[in-house]
């Protein structure tokens, strides 16, 4: 195919995933009321599951206890008269990009696929699997994890008791959509070294020699989205550490998949 016929296919990739995304968004609106009340809201109350569990933890290390509070010290309002309206379409967006990520991910997988091995395509199933599942437990983790404690942390900030905090509706749900999303999207992380390494630009060597420094740079992430605690720290450092160690060892699989093929070609040309 020549370069015009590679961008009309990304073309027709956009055009589609984006029909994806309009057909879980109208799914979405018809649910808006359960996604708005019982999803979004929910880290609000400080009777959500993460709040309950943080504050045993709490309690069983003996520290601050800041999860434990009663209720958290802001309102949510809207301050514009088309606001609301905005905030239902572009969440209902959300969540139809959410939903469709799948049959994005499927999309994509078509894309990409003529530039890969006959038997590299067999994975084809397992590429929508295994990317489905990270991003799903990325957002799961971003929602039920980082959104409450960013929540906790931010809402107890004051310069002054005169200060009253009252959110915004578009503050409030873009920090719950944004930190979800982006969670998943960072989930995604082993996937993305997988064909970083099919096309040599990563290597296992290259993984662990600058592997100190992808622990400082998860440490200093983990401490700027959680609040100044030892525990809640390491409960989000944990499974970016463990995505890092697993991008390592695919990273090595591939290489010695290359050297396989390599090996075999070098003694195909011989034969010959």
């Amino acid at each position: 195919m020549s370069f015009l016929d590679h961008l009309e296919e990304l073309r027709w990739l956009l055009v589609r995933s984006s029909i994806f995304i309009l057909g879980g968004g109208v799914v979405a609106f018809f649910f808006n009321d359960f996604i708005f009340n019982k999803i979004i809201f929910a880290p609000k109350d400080t009777n959500f599951i993460t709040y309950q569990v943080f504050c045993k933890v709490s309690k069983y290390f003996n520290i601050e206890d800041g999860f434990c509070s009663q209720e958290l010290p802001f309102e949510i309002q809207n301050r514009t008269m088309d606001g609301q309206f905005s905030v239902i379409i572009w969440t209902c967006i959300t969540v139809g990009f959410i939903i469709a990520v799948p049959f994005i991910l499927w999309e994509i997988w078509k894309f990409i696929s003529p530039a890969l091995y006959k038997n590299e395509k067999k994975y084809a199933k397992l590429f929508i699997v295994v990317s489905s599942l990270l991003f799903f437990i990325g957002v799961l983790f971003g929602y039920y994890v980082i959104t409450p404690l960013s929540i906790n942390f931010l809402s107890n900030i004051q310069v002054s008791d005169i200060v009253k905090n009252q959110i915004d509706i578009n503050s409030y749900i873009s920090l719950v959509k944004t930190t979800s999303v982006a969670c998943g999207l960072v989930f995604e992380l082993p996937i993305i070294i997988y064909f970083l390494s099919v096309m040599n630009l990563v290597t296992p060597e290259f993984l662990r020699e600058y592997r100190k420094y992808a622990i400082v740079l998860i440490l200093i992430v983990a401490s700027i989205i959680t609040p100044p605690d030892v525990v809640s720290q390491i409960i989000v450092s944990i499974p970016l550490l463990i995505l890092y160690e697993v991008s390592i060892h695919i990273s090595r699989f591939v290489q010695k998949s290359n050297k396989r093929k390599e090996l075999g070609n070098t003694n195909i040309t011989k034969a010959e």
